[in-house]
């Protein structure tokens, strides 16, 4: 049911372009059905191989990596004072950086290759993780806290089991963010000095009139779009799960 619920909308939506832009002979707002037409032939072969797939790589490594440096960051930040106060102003400079503005930094540093489209996405998905997990540490319980620090519960044990838990359902909707960003940027990223990705094939059959199959590129990030956050409820509920029932406990308790 849930299911069917989330994808009403953009079914609908769909629905709403294709009798809006039936009998369109507008050449640069085609029809849908001719979208839809030329859409398996531009993206079903070797372009998945070329660009597709390469562009949903470089989107996972920038978002894992933005996921291991701001819950790293974010658990040392949120857990001491000092290093918050010290490092507080240039999170908030570095922060304040819309990361398309760093790409020309980024191609001097690292060239026009791979590594400088992961470092683009890395530089704008790693804030929402790093800021809701200082959030998520800072506002742990304290009695817990306190039952951690009479029982001894030290080191990793202590991180692993009372820190990352009680900020998991803030890390997760920071990643939601982030992956989010994460597609934008993955875009953005192809736009210029690239010779491959799914942002490239768009600009490419912008520049060379071929709209419908520019549009079929639109239609396939919303398409990655959906789907990415499909498999993102998938993992929140495995992660949170324990956060779900006892948020339905407590509900429970509630009314009665």
């Amino acid at each position: 049911m849930k299911t069917v619920t989330f994808l009403a909308l953009p079914v609908v939506l769909l629905a709403v372009w294709w009798f809006a832009s039936a009998g369109s002979v507008d050449f640069y707002q085609p029809p849908l059905s001719k979208i839809l037409g030329v859409f398996p032939e531009t993206w079903f072969g070797d372009r998945m191989v070329d660009d597709v797939l390469p562009s949903l790589a470089r989107l996972a490594i920038g978002f894992a990596l933005s996921l291991v440096v701001g819950v790293g960051l974010g658990v040392l930040i949120g857990t001491n004072r000092t290093l918050s106060a010290v490092t507080e102003p240039v999170l908030e400079f570095l922060r304040a950086i819309p990361p398309p503005a760093l790409v020309p930094v980024f191609i001097l540093i690292a060239g026009i290759d791979n590594l400088m489209k992961v470092l683009v996405i890395l530089s704008g998905c790693v804030w929402p993780v790093l800021l809701n997990t200082v959030a998520g540490v800072r506002a742990a319980d304290d009695v817990l806290a306190d039952t951690c620090r009479v029982y001894r519960v030290t080191g990793g044990l202590r991180l692993r089991h009372f820190l990352l838990r009680s900020a998991s359902p803030q890390i997760m909707a920071g990643a939601r963010q982030a992956l989010s960003i994460g597609l934008i940027l993955m875009v953005i990223s192809e736009l210029k000095a690239a010779s491959q990705g799914v942002g490239f094939t768009v600009r490419q059959f912008q520049t060379g009139f071929q709209i419908p199959e520019m549009w079929s590129g639109v239609l396939l990030l919303g398409m990655i779009g959906v789907v990415l956050s499909v498999l993102f409820r998938l993992v929140e509920r495995q992660v949170l799960g324990w956060y779900e029932g006892l948020r339905a406990a407590s509900h429970d308790e509630v009314r009665t």
